[in-house]
């Protein structure tokens, strides 16, 4: 985490359920992630009746139409648009009126090879682990590896964090990591967050 970072961007994503939504926002949580992919167990297929206020929401596509993004992203009201598939730059030039966050699956130095032909045109990456799925895979990849990002676009931690992975949070220093993306190993089920394991990580890292 960057030395100089006192309070992490906290995302949490895969959310559905609107009880639950206001649940997790009343933690201070900073965004909140919406799967429109259907393929995820965590799509999210119908309008929740309940949405964030607090915490920006950020729509998750994977290789989708930009139609339908943009279409979701005006329904949802969406702060954020997440790629998570392999969308080229070219694509996300398309969607220039947009914040956008970029997803890389990672497992080895080679897997940063094409981060910077997206510098100028996303706001925030998000370096997740290469699994089975697109995300979600509850694993970590070695940490060790963003040592050969040194882009500018600052990111966000994603793969596998769980509850008990506090001390390897902390430990964690890279100048450009400003935040942490929470997913599968803090559910009750697919899209229901545990309450208490979010509050227990969130108090812990922000001590």
């Amino acid at each position: 985490m960057n030395s100089h970072l006192h309070k992490p961007i906290i995302k949490v994503c895969g959310m559905r359920e609107a009880e639950n939504i206001r649940q997790v926002e009343a933690l201070g949580v900073d965004m909140m992630g919406f799967i429109f992919w259907s393929g995820s167990s965590r799509y999210v297929s119908s309008f929740p009746s309940y949405l964030p206020d607090s915490a920006l929401r950020v729509g998750v596509f994977v290789d989708e139409e930009v139609e339908r993004v943009v279409s979701l992203a005006k329904t949802y009201a969406l702060d954020y648009i997440q790629l998570h598939g392999h969308e080229s730059p070219d694509y996300c030039a398309r969607l220039k009126d947009y914040r956008l966050i970029k997803a890389f699956s990672i497992s080895s130095p080679s897997d940063l090879a094409s981060v910077a032909e997206y510098e100028d045109m996303v706001e925030l990456f998000l370096f997740d682990t290469k699994g089975k799925s697109v995300g979600g895979n509850g694993e970590k990849f070695d940490w060790n590896v963003l040592s050969a990002y040194e882009g500018r676009v600052p990111f966000l931690l994603s793969g596998g964090i769980a509850p008990d992975d506090v001390s390897q949070i902390l430990a964690f220093h890279h100048p450009k990591c400003v935040g942490f993306d929470l997913n599968s190993r803090f559910e009750v089920s697919p899209a229901l967050k545990d309450i208490d394991k979010l509050n227990f990580f969130l108090q812990s890292i922000r001590q």
